[in-house]
């Protein structure tokens, strides 16, 4: 596909201008209407709404067609690569011993739950691999990461984000309360809870702060939210391997041997370079002061939050292409069956997560 500047800035800029929208709306629900430091919507969420409502209501101009399509390939190959500067994984070590295998066994069940109701339901796999990583690891980042590597329709990532984000939401508002009673107040046991049963970033840092705030407890935030760090790390394992997945199933289908490029995409290849990054660099804050010798904790802060910023715009916008080059009449072909399968997946990621915190309590 040939690209040159002046036939993709229109299209560029067009999806720009709806990310935007849906970065300072996310903002401005969780700030002003949510009263939250952090807001639980995410913008990823609200720009493909922002783009499928323009897409849908008007007849997109052709101008915009080759910078939508730019979008779509090359911007959101950049926003996953530069997603993986949060994947320290120093993290690993601050959530303990009863941490990591409750994160473990929540990501393998959570997989082959999710893996068994597709196939019961007669769910294509591909949405249900994306239902799989969204549930399992971090919500819409790891379904927008996985999408290339399965080749994943607009609409089946659309549906795929969309069931995500209305559990996850569900599940910050009421896990802190059930949390609370289920634990009877131990922080610890409260934290490993939100940060391994809920789907999304935001929306483990939204309930730990409205438990922090209903039963002032902001230890607990602090461990829910490293919990879930660690969590995103998985990404590394993960994504690789649900793609190896479905590709096996579709390479036994036509008899082909698959190359480990097909695999192991460029941009996941450039996603886990951009952790260890993160990583070599907090490792120098942690022995000397400095990030590779030369940044110091607030330099190298700084570039970690520009990256993330350019991560997240990145991937705003290429949602918000999609939502631009997604008809809705299509999302019908779906059907809601991709829903009971979110909704299955919700629970008993839920109930995973409590009966391994009890288990391993007994450990420690």
């Amino acid at each position: 596909m040939h690209f040159t500047i002046y036939r993709i800035f229109p299209g560029i800029f067009f999806s720009f201008i709806i990310a935007y929208a849906g970065i300072y709306l996310s903002g401005f629900i969780g700030n002003e209407i949510l009263n939250l430091s952090k807001s639980p919507i995410s913008p990823i969420m609200l720009s493909i709404i922002i783009g499928l409502l323009i897409g849908n209501i008007f007849k997109i101009p052709s101008m915009f067609s080759e910078g939508i399509k730019f979008s779509l390939k090359f911007i959101l190959r950049l926003g996953i690569i530069c997603l993986g500067i949060r994947l320290g994984l120093l993290d690993i070590l601050k959530v303990g011993i009863i941490g990591i295998p409750l994160i473990i066994a929540c990501i393998i069940i959570s997989i082959l739950i999710v893996n068994y109701l597709c196939k019961f339901l007669k769910v294509s796999s591909k949405i249900g691999s994306l239902i799989a990583v969204g549930t399992s690891i971090c919500g819409a980042s790891a379904i927008v990461a996985t999408s290339p590597a399965i080749n994943a329709d607009k609409e089946e990532v659309t549906y795929a984000i969309a069931n995500i984000t209305i559990f996850g939401i569900i599940a910050m508002f009421i896990y802190p309360f059930i949390a609370h009673y289920l634990f009877n107040g131990d922080e610890l046991s409260i934290g490993l809870f939100l940060g391994t049963s809920i789907h999304e970033t935001a929306q483990v840092a939204g309930a730990g702060l409205i438990y922090s705030e209903q039963y002032n407890s902001p230890t607990t935030m602090d461990i829910a939210t490293v919990t879930k760090l660690v969590r995103n790390v998985s990404m590394i394992i993960v994504i690789p391997f649900i793609s190896y997945l479905y590709l096996k199933k579709n390479i036994d289908k036509k008899n082909t041997q698959p190359s480990i490029l097909s695999m192991f995409p460029i941009f996941i290849i450039g996603f886990i370079i951009m952790g260890f990054i993160r990583s070599i660099g907090d490792w120098g804050i942690q022995s000397s002061d400095h990030a590779f010798g030369v940044f110091l904790i607030d330099q190298w802060q700084s570039i970690i939050n520009y990256i993330k910023l350019l991560a997240e715009f990145s991937l705003a916008v290429a949602m918000a292409a999609i939502g631009l080059s997604t008809n809705l009449v299509s999302l019908r072909s779906l059907g809601v069956r991709p829903f009971y399968v979110g909704f299955s997946a919700a629970i008993c990621v839920g109930f995973v997560s409590y009966i391994g915190i009890i288990f391993l309590s007994h450990f420690i």
